[in-house]
């Protein structure tokens, strides 16, 4: 008991310091590189605000703290969609499997895609007849123990590339997480690095250009010549969260939670949310707010619910819906399935 709660004092002493020292800090917003990794995924987590690093405890922990799938007991799939704002579409799937005093390995993949666009330029304002695409993928691998019974690690390696036509950046990434279960009854903290990795730098045929590099009469005006862009950082995030169950029995939860994010490319700000699991924990409703303590943020609440269903001994399946209202942008419909086995 003492040695969790020295534990607990220095996870919070440290969170404390972390988020202190960050404080002077100019706001970098739009100055990283493959932003779609700091795009919240699963239907359950968005609901409750984007508040989930200390209950993370479905294939989607991934995500947002990777210790948490060694919490699971059995194999998780699951598959979440998002209709982004911009018609940017948005993929998650993930496959978790539990190894008994092994540990638990997982393998996730995140996409964002939008239809082809037309080709424009000043000339042909109105369209060239030429398609572009446009996309991004994340495929990660992950594993995650538990070193006790109230303490968890775990770490996420990831592969990251976009495209835009006929250029690409690629790089690589590494996700750590922990989970800590405190010695007062129903509180736990988490948390988390995310994104921690190479810079993105963007090469391709696009980047190949003519150029006249002398201005001598008689020259030769179109000399191949490449262009060279810069590297970006990949969006960093530290992730701080708790959670705290005041109610919990065979028939009904409640659940409140808050995470404290310190991002590389923004403020710092506050994510909080709350679910309740009712009849016999089947269904389950939810709501949240996002970036509390963001500047000129168009984020704003959350609700959702879903439902667990037991289709045979052994295989459960759950389907999970969440709203985010987005202010003055659209608003974004997620939705989830997963299958326990």
């Amino acid at each position: 008991m003492n040695h969790k709660i020295s534990c607990l004092s220095v996870f919070i002493f440290g969170t404390l310091v972390f988020f202190s020292s960050g404080r002077a800090q100019v706001t970098k917003v739009g100055t990283t590189s493959a932003k779609f990794l700091s795009i919240p995924v699963g239907a359950r987590a968005l609901g409750m605000g984007g508040a989930f690093a200390a209950i993370a405890s479905d294939a989607s922990a991934i995500y947002w703290n990777v210790s948490g799938i060694a919490r699971l007991q059995s194999a998780e799939a699951m598959f979440d969609h998002a209709s982004w704002i911009g018609d940017l579409n948005l993929n998650y799937g993930a496959i978790v499997l539990p190894l008994e005093s092994l540990g638990s390995v997982g393998l996730s993949f995140t996409s964002m895609s939008t239809d082809e666009m037309e080709r424009t330029t000043v000339d042909q304002p109105e369209g060239t007849g030429e398609f572009f695409s446009v996309g991004s993928i994340a495929i990660g691998v992950s594993y995650a123990k538990n070193l006790t019974d109230w303490f968890s690690i775990g770490g996420t390696f990831k592969y990251v590339s976009e495209h835009i036509w006929n250029s690409s950046a690629t790089g690589y990434a590494l996700d750590v997480g922990t989970l800590f279960d405190t010695p007062f009854t129903g509180l736990r903290f988490g948390a988390g690095i995310s994104n921690f990795g190479t810079k993105m730098q963007i090469d391709g045929d696009d980047l190949l250009v003519l150029k006249d590099i002398s201005t001598n009469a008689g020259n030769n005006p179109n000399i191949n010549a490449h262009l060279t862009t810069e590297g970006f950082d990949l969006p960093l995030t530290l992730r701080i969260g708790f959670a705290y169950e005041p109610l919990r029995d065979e028939d009904q939860a409640l659940t409140i939670v808050a995470d404290a994010l310190h991002p590389n490319d923004n403020s710092e700000s506050i994510n909080v949310g709350a679910e309740y699991e009712f009849f016999q924990r089947i269904i389950a409703l939810r709501g949240g707010y996002k970036g509390l303590g963001t500047k000129d943020s168009e984020e704003e609440y959350t609700f959702g619910g879903g439902v667990r269903y037991e289709v045979s001994p052994g295989l459960i399946a759950k389907f999970d819906y969440a709203f985010q209202s987005f202010g003055r942008l659209s608003n974004v419909h997620k939705f989830a399935v997963a299958l326990m086995f």
